[in-house]
């Protein structure tokens, strides 16, 4: 009797373990982490701080990579459909805490830090040429174990995003791009352009205020805990060599694509127009786009429940038929 007991919960243990992901080997904090110096532990207190928005459990995980450490944050039930979320330019992984609970509800989450942008990700190596910036994604889903997965990309993460479809889509199952930044069409000059450029003259306090004027269609929407990290981003960020590399795809771009796509913009958006949508519907075989209204870039925040709602939809479009 004793025996079969010893047995069965070393059985138990085995079962245990197994359903145990490998990739959260990566939990360990490297040393920049626990040991940040002075310019980073601000920022670093001010990302913890904001992650907590997301009010949901979260492991975060510190990936070696061929250009640096890749830091990677991951909820939601281990049997979830794995859903990687990308972030736009200086927001990082944070920035998706009005919409992690929602999505993490039945998908698996990885949010991932730009490692050429603020985050806790940490660069060491050198990165060439932009094509190079999917290669090291492609390593992080590597070591992830990915297999197949749906990409989420907003902003410039959207831009990324592509660029990730285009070199390797056959593990991406569906891909939702949100306000994507100079992906389908170059940012048109407008009125609220001429004011960030005027505002470069302000204060920096000033400039970042008209940017997210610019950027929100209701600026007093975004958590205050969330704003703290952003303007300590911004005075740690500086302008990547690749920024300029950011150039619209090509039709034939876009109609190379196998999977699903769900495009969504703010019909405020400074970014984009119209013409997003339509060349979504009309040059992506399996394409679809929708305007939201009282939304501008920033539609994650703007309007979180309609685009969470949106993507969920999305997400089980083809379970339900």
């Amino acid at each position: 009797m004793k025996f079969l007991k010893n047995s069965l919960l070393l059985t138990l243990i085995i079962v245990f373990t197994s359903c145990k992901p490998d990739y959260l080997k990566y939990t360990e904090q490297p040393d920049y982490i626990t040991q940040p110096n002075e310019k980073l532990k601000p920022y670093f207190e001010a990302y913890d701080a904001s992650l907590k928005l997301w009010d949901i459990p979260v492991e975060e995980l510190y990936i070696p990579t061929s250009f640096g450490t890749a830091h990677v944050v991951v909820s939601g039930p281990t049997n979830g459909e794995p859903l990687v979320l990308l972030h736009g330019m200086n927001a990082s992984s944070t920035m998706w805490y009005p919409n992690a609970k929602a999505l993490s509800n039945a998908h698996r989450l990885f949010a991932i830090d730009f490692i050429l942008e603020p985050g806790k990700s940490l660069k060491t190596g050198t990165f060439d040429d932009v094509e190079q910036i999917a290669i090291w994604y492609n390593e992080i889903f590597d070591k992830l174990k990915l297999k197949e997965f749906t990409l989420v990309g907003a902003s410039r993460g959207g831009w990324i995003s592509m660029k990730i479809a285009l070199q390797n889509q056959e593990r991406i199952k569906k891909m939702v791009l949100l306000s994507p930044a100079q992906t389908f069409i170059w940012i048109r000059p407008s009125t609220d352009l001429l004011k960030n450029i005027i505002a470069l003259f302000s204060s920096e306090e000033k400039q970042i205020e008209q940017s997210l004027k610019s950027m929100s269609s209701n600026v007093g929407n975004i958590d205050k805990t969330y704003l703290n990290q952003y303007y300590k981003s911004e005075a740690n960020d500086s302008i990547n060599k690749f920024f300029f590399d950011m150039k619209p795809f090509s039709k034939r771009d876009f109609q190379s694509l196998k999977m699903p796509v769900l495009v969504l913009i703010g019909d405020d958006d400074v970014i984009n127009n119209s013409k997003t949508i339509q060349m979504a519907k009309t040059l992506i075989p399996k394409g679809q786009g929708e305007i939201i209204e009282n939304a501008g870039h920033f539609l994650t925040v703007d309007q979180a429940d309609m685009v969470n709602t949106k993507i969920i939809e999305f997400l089980n479009a083809d379970k339900t038929q």
